[in-house]
């Protein structure tokens, strides 16, 4: 089999798969914010192409039968669609749990309340840092820390549950308390403290994102004690950098396992990186069922399971624990979707992501590429300030 050959199973070995748990939807991939760590895709897709409600509303009818539990409604910022109450509520309908996955920018009070009548059951916000110049500096855009402040304030008032979701890089690797406390304080009930992931717009800001190693381990200490401390007053979980790890993460759980993503122009994704896998061939719900494309998309079946593995993941115990780590930072690392995610001390090219980390990690005084409609890489980059690089 070449190696970039999409692995094809036969029909006779081929165990149809069990329903995904969870689908993102990504109703827009407009946004007001610019975050250098944006994990959407470098080409981003554009509000004339945006699948038209009557369609998002089909697709939601056709995850809940198909089993899915969990829909979390994403972007780019999805309150930036008008039919967004229309939307949640048909999910509602539906009998999905709804979780809003917002910047909470330019969303007004009103517009929530409408949301929270139409029976949304669950908030995620977004914070850049605890310290509110930062935060801006951050999200690109003047004022936001405080605007975010205010949403949090009208969730709680609305009654709905708020997590808390903050993206960690060199930025803000060492307010991980500060951030911690001000979820806290903001009343969320869970707090994510995700390292950045290295693809689509975050990957022209490695150098300006990475952590150094000690500042990691820093962290991780950090958020244990914190876990300790805050035992059943706040949720805390922690998604580690890759770049530092010994052992991959399954891929949302395992490539065609739980997951799907639909993108605003109705493409359907495996994982929310998998475009960059260029040779796999995606499905439209426009022109396919939801369930047709989860259960025979080639692009599902390419990395589904184990057959597809190369060594050392063919002979490891852990195969069918962490399903190879991830086919996207595979191909970016070592140019094959197939190879052992280089985040497995086992695979043979995981001396490329320690150096690469190491490297990245050195101070710089490069700015942040700013996320923005239409920037090509290398543009609309600013300075970070000495305050904000690395020790």
């Amino acid at each position: 089999m070449n190696d970039m050959t999409v692995p094809n199973p036969s029909e006779a070995t081929r165990v149809a798969p069990p329903a995904p748990l969870g689908m993102l939807a990504e109703l827009t991939h407009r946004c007001p914010l610019s975050c250098p760590y944006c994990s959407n895709p470098v080409e981003l897709d554009k509000r004339s192409g945006e699948l038209d409600t009557e369609t998002w509303k089909r697709v939601f009818s056709e995850a809940a039968a198909m089993g899915v539990l969990h829909l979390h409604l994403s972007g780019g910022e999805p309150t930036a669609r008008k039919d967004i109450v229309e939307l949640t509520a048909h999910a509602v309908k539906v009998g999905l749990y709804t979780n809003l996955i917002t910047s909470g920018i330019g969303v007004q009070r009103e517009k929530l309340e409408e949301l929270a009548n139409a029976g949304l059951d669950h908030v995620q916000l977004s914070i850049q840092d605890a310290e509110s110049d930062n935060a801006d500096k951050i999200a690109g855009l003047k004022g936001a820390h405080e605007k975010k402040r205010i949403f949090a304030g009208w969730v709680l008032e609305l009654g709905m549950p708020l997590t808390i979701n903050a993206v960690i890089h060199r930025g803000n690797v060492d307010n991980i308390e500060a951030l911690v406390n001000m979820a806290l304080n903001f009343g969320a009930r869970r707090v994510e403290i995700a390292h950045s992931q290295y693809y689509g717009w975050a990957l022209e800001n490695r150098k300006t994102l990475m952590p150094t190693r000690e500042q990691v381990m820093k962290a991780a200490e950090t958020v244990e004690r914190l876990r300790e401390e805050l035992q059943g007053k706040l949720v805390i979980d922690a998604v580690v950098p890759d770049y530092y790890a010994r052992r991959p993460k399954p891929c949302v759980g395992g490539w065609g396992r739980q997951s799907l993503n639909v993108t605003p122009q109705g493409k359907v994704l495996p994982c929310h990186a998998a475009e960059t896998i260029t040779h796999l061939e995606f499905d439209y719900v426009t022109e396919k069922s939801l369930s047709e494309i989860w259960t025979n998309g080639s692009a599902f079946e390419a990395y589904r399971g184990t057959s597809w593995m190369k060594e050392p993941c063919t002979s490891c115990p852990r195969k069918e624990i962490d399903f190879g780590g991830c086919r996207c930072q595979a191909l970016a690392i070592t140019g094959d979707p197939r190879n052992a995610d280089p985040a497995c001390s086992l695979s043979p090219f995981h001396a490329k992501i320690t150096a690469l980390a190491i490297k990245d990690a050195r101070p710089t005084d490069e700015g942040y590429v700013y996320r923005r409609f239409g920037a090509k890489p290398g543009q609309a980059r600013v300075e970070i300030t000495r305050s904000n690089a690395p020790a």
